[in-house]
């Protein structure tokens, strides 16, 4: 039985076969390496390395003094034969077999040594290796640590020197040999656990060589900037249409150099963003793995790959850096890590990370023999308080990514999984007849929703182990066209080779299934990708019957061994665990007719189940039941029902509640729903056989007619397109719609199509409210393909939605576009600086003309920002009449750029307000020699509260009285106005002769 190929977010360790033997095993069953393997033997010994790494610097020197008449006599030290019953993970020839040498003398240990002796551990729990594996032998213990040189002060120092005439025959360094045994071995243990796709496997028949069946993963250089709350199979979709042109690549080994372009400091923290199976642990391996054969990133001298599954297991306990390290990789006994200076911690599973990670309250650990909780020695090596020269990688589905503060993050990079010519790359390396795999591919191509699929690496290896068989000679049947029959059958593919291969009945496969669903079931709704036992134990599972699963059914449910013989369990991927979980859902009902979405409530029909799964799947904020809701309707469908029956007993028929069931999700359809909703829902009608929706837009789209669509038919549209083959290059809404009857619903509901889109052409009235907040969305996406926006609008009310300045730059390089006309653009309570106002004005000053009003108070865009519209203002194509710059910041330093700018194009704003700003007389002195100047049109000025007093106001009057034609309006209420300021603006308002009507004091 094969393995996951790639993409699975976990490394599967080896079985429990794996457990230490009293004996050597008689098991045919090579290890991982080739027993005639060059990696059974000891590497080469005692050669002098005049110039030694960092790694050498900290190593243990020789131990005690050999005798000399064994090396006259052989020309090697040798030592002990180790008496352990534990057999190595060697050829028994191997000298990788014996024992370290032993008892050396330790005169002030260091904090590593200072536990004494190690006990060989008698426990039955399997380790994590195999069972040769030469994690059974003890490390060297009990070095001797002296006075030395700076670089050897952490070393510890031999208890007897060999003698003299050794290193004179023989020309061997005996530190730096150590130091080359040390990183071999370290190296050697990393190979053994990482060479193998799915871990280390005992059988011969279930290995696959990561270096046999990898293909490059394709993944950028990028944040996107938000936290992305949809299902993950939504991301992927979006991802697809993405023009990879418009993306930086970088190769995995690669992620901690900087790009040819790039000149900053050197990259140090690394997060890596992916979906579920996207490919991000086998990128670890694979990273490791390169390492360790000496292949790549040579330059790092330890690498400790830890993951956050594995973390977990100890989240209890306080542990120094040292003590930590040791529990994975006992070999760091002989070395003091504090000392080296270049090494990689790498933090895979971001997402399944079970305690918290708060960096603002955090104590701060700077020793690596200090105790602290786990989470305390994460968050302070990743802040660069312990080990400051470490690297740190970590990885992470998008939405547990916002953990990490930004601050903390050198360098952002997202796993997309393949792109197109790495799909085929993979059904090629796969598939050994190249005829199939060409069948294969067309299949998949002519499927858009199942193609897109295939950019997560175990969707494709899911999709070759159904259509390998559908699409050969060994089976014969409908090809699988929806992901539900994509799932089932390979679902029925794992139990026949479990019956073929164990002589199970279906009665014992049923209730296996059933067992699996329920966990799926239980752990989905609180959104667990990996279980522990206790876990299991609420889902009546006990950790007999959960090994029993593990072994039997290998590529839906696996059972790991942590690096500390701890046991982690999950399902393949996230998608077969909600497909277990739709079929547990279903089997439910239609054998004991309960509904377990409502704690088993007993229910009549299946469509009353449909409606609740429907309910919930739309109440969801996170949509991590949209998936398991397509699952879920498609079972229900006559052709999977007699696919079930392959898998399981069933009574009952569902095929009448089809019906029902497609009108409550059209009626769904229609209501005022979030477009990604609708969206699923229409994927929905799609795994229930139902196109009607569709079929109704083909048939509009074909009469080239423009009629008035209904809610459900703009989510039809927007379905349609969005899977359509073809890339968006254009969207012109008004294709569809005249701009007098596009209403905020519609805009809402075709966001995602101008997200998908290169270019994007919209004539309306007004964009605000909903369609605001949805467009804010998709200028804050990183994931957005929308290059152009050619929009023409009266208001683009943008004002509190969490815009940003990195959503600003987005919205300001469309507005640069001449195409696009926005008359009035506000954008109150922003979170606005002076970087975006400086992106904004930027593109106003390439097209100033259409823009009349503009709204920026409650930003903070300071002195800086003003700065740079007073730029924009001075240009003589500026047409700007209404400003906006309340509680922004602003200083007399501000005002005297602005009125410098007024000055010099002072025709054609009409309302300035500069309210809840430090202006003081200052600034309204600078103000009020723009006011005299005649060409001045300036009608209203709002002073709210900026700090103004008699010298200001009398500033005021003086320029009123030398331009007394335009100013209307001036508010000037709390500041620090006295009688005389009141007197001589008031004095003005009673005049005649000027037209100040409104008077605020």
């Amino acid at each position: 039985m094969e393995i996951p190929d790639q993409g699975t977010d976990h490394v599967t360790s080896p079985s429990k076969d794996c457990k230490g033997k009293s004996r050597r095993s008689h098991s045919p069953e090579p290890s991982c390496v080739s027993m005639k393997s060059d990696w059974s033997m000891d590497p080469p010994q005692n050669f002098r390395n005049e110039n030694p790494s960092p790694v050498h610097s900290v190593l243990q020197k020789a131990g005690d003094r050999r005798e000399k008449n064994i090396i006259t006599a052989t020309g090697k030290g040798k030592s002990r034969r180790s008496h352990s019953p534990e057999p190595s993970c060697v050829s028994m020839k191997s000298d990788w077999s014996m024992d370290p040498p032993q008892n050396f003398r330790n005169e002030n240990p260091s904090p590593v040594h200072s536990k004494g002796k190690r006990e060989r551990s008698h426990s039955a729990e399997p380790s994590c290796v195999s069972m040769k594996s030469d994690g059974s032998m003890d490390p060297p213990q009990n070095f001797r640590t002296g006075i030395s040189s700076p670089v050897h002060s952490v070393l510890q120092k031999a208890g007897d020197r060999r003698e003299k005439n050794i290193i004179t025959a023989t020309g061997h360094d005996p530190e730096s040999t150590a130091a080359d045994e040390f990183q071999k071995k370290f190296k050697f243990n990393l190979v053994k656990k990482f060479q193998c796709l799915n871990g280390l496997m005992l059988k011969q028949e279930n290995r696959t060589l990561l270096n046999e069946i990898y293909t490059e993963l394709y993944i950028i250089e990028g944040d996107s900037g938000d936290v992305n709350k949809e299902h993950e199979v939504k991301q992927i979709e979006a991802a697809s249409r993405r023009n990879p042109t418009e993306d930086t690549p970088i190769k995995c080994s690669d992620i901690f150099k900087l790009l040819p372009v790039q000149d900053k400091a050197p990259i140090k923290n690394v997060l890596t963003k992916g979906v579920a199976g996207i490919g991000k642990t086998v990128s670890v391996q694979k990273f490791v793995l390169d390492w360790a054969e000496g292949k790549t990133n040579q330059d790092v001298h330890l690498i400790f790959p830890l993951p956050f599954r594995e973390l977990n297991l100890i989240k209890e306990q306080k542990l120094s850096l040292v003590e930590l390290l040791h529990v994975f990789f006992k070999e760091m006994k002989e070395i003091d890590i504090s000392r080296l200076e270049k090494v990689l911690f790498i933090f895979d599973g971001l997402d399944e990370c079970r305690f918290p990670l708060d960096f603002q309250k955090t104590v701060s650990v700077c020793d690596v023999s200090e105790s602290a909780p786990v989470h305390v020695l994460l968050i302070n090596l990743i802040k660069g308080n312990l080990l400051p020269s470490a690297l740190i990688w970590i990885t992470s589905r998008p939405a547990a990514a916002d953990q990490i503060p930004s601050e903390c993050v050198h360098r952002v990079t997202e796993v997309r999984g393949f792109n197109g010519p790495q799909k085929e790359e993979y059904f090629r390396k796969r598939i050994s007849d190249q005829n199939l795999a060409n069948k294969i591919i067309t299949h998949l191509k002519s499927l858009r929703s199942l193609y897109i699929m295939c950019h997560i690496p175990v969707f494709c290896w899911i999709s070759a182990a159904v259509l390998e068989r559908m699409l050969g000679e060994a089976e014969s049947g409908e090809i699988p066209k929806t992901l539900t029959q994509m799932y089932t059958h390979f679902l029925i593919i794992q139990t026949n080779i479990i019956r073929e291969k164990y002589l199970q009945k279906q009665e014992s496969d049923e209730e296996m299934l059933l067992k699996l669903g329920k966990l799926a079931f239980q752990q989905l709704k609180k959104q667990n990708l990996i279980f522990y036992e206790e876990d299991l134990r609420e889902c009546g599972i006990d950790v007999t019957e959960a090994a029993v699963y593990s072994g039997v059914c290998t590529q839906i449910f696996s059972e790991e061994f942590g690096l500390h013989q701890s046991k982690v369990y999950c399902f393949v991927h996230l998608s077969i665990q909600e497909h277990l979980a739709a079929l547990y859902v279903h089997l439910t009902f239609m054998k004991d007719q309960r509904n377990v979405l409502k704690q088993n409530q007993v229910c009549r029909t299946l469509s009353d189940v449909h409606r609740s799964a429907v309910d919930q799947a739309l109440y969801s904020q996170t949509g991590h039941l949209d998936l398991f809701l397509r699952f879920f309707l498609g079972l229900s469908l006559e052709s999977n029902q007699k696919l079930l029956n392959f898998l399981v007993t069933q009574t009952g028929s569902s095929s009448q509640n089809k019906e029902k069931t497609v009108q409550y999700i059209k009626k769904k359809i229609s209501e005022d729903l979030p477009a990604e909703k609708s969206i699923n829902l229409l994927h929905c009608l799609n795994e229930l056989g139902d196109d009607s929706l569709v079929e109704e837009i083909q048939q509009y789209l074909k009469s080239g007619a423009q009629s008035e669509l209904s809610p459900s038919q703009w989510s039809a549209l927007v379905f349609l397109l969005l899977t359509s083959a073809q890339d968006l290059e254009e969207f012109d809404l008004n294709k569809y719609i005249t701009p007098d009857k596009i209403r905020d619903g519609i805009l809402v509901r075709v966001m995602p199509v101008i997200a998908a889109s290169r270019k994007a052409i919209i004539r309306c009235n007004t964009i605000t409210k909903r369609s605001a907040k949805a467009l804010t969305s998709v200028l804050n996406s990183e994931t957005s393909s929308l290059r152009e926006l050619h929009l023409t609008v009266n208001t683009l009310n943008l004002s509190r939605n969490n815009l940003e300045d990195s959503g600003v730059k987005r919205l300001s390089a469309l507005l640069e576009n001449p195409e696009c006309k926005v008359k009035d653009l506000r954008l109150y309570n922003c979170g606005v600086s002076d970087e975006g106002c400086a992106a904004l004005a930027s593109a106003l000053r390439s097209n100033p003309s259409p823009l009349r009003e503009l709204y920026l108070s409650g930003n903070e865009v300071g002195d800086s920002g003003v700065k740079s519209l007073s730029a924009v203002l001075e240009n003589p194509h500026c047409k700007l009449e209404i400003l906006r710059l309340c509680g922004c910041g602003v200083s007399d330093e501000g005002c005297a750029a602005l009125a410098s700018a007024l000055r010099s194009n002072p025709s054609h704003l009409r309302d300035l307000d500069l309210s809840l700003n430090k202006v003081g007389d200052s600034g309204v002195k600078c103000l009020s020699a723009v006011l005299e100047n005649l060409h001045c049109k300036l009608e209203i000025l709002k002073l709210y509260k900026c700090e103004v007093s008699d010298e200001g106001c009398a500033a005021l009057a003086s320029a009123l009285r030398s331009n007394p034609s335009h100013l209307r309006e001036l508010i000037l209420t709390e500041n620090k106005v006295g009688d005389s300021g009141v007197k001589c603006l008031s004095d003005l308002k009673d005049d005649e002769r000027y037209k100040l009507q409104t008077l605020n004091v």
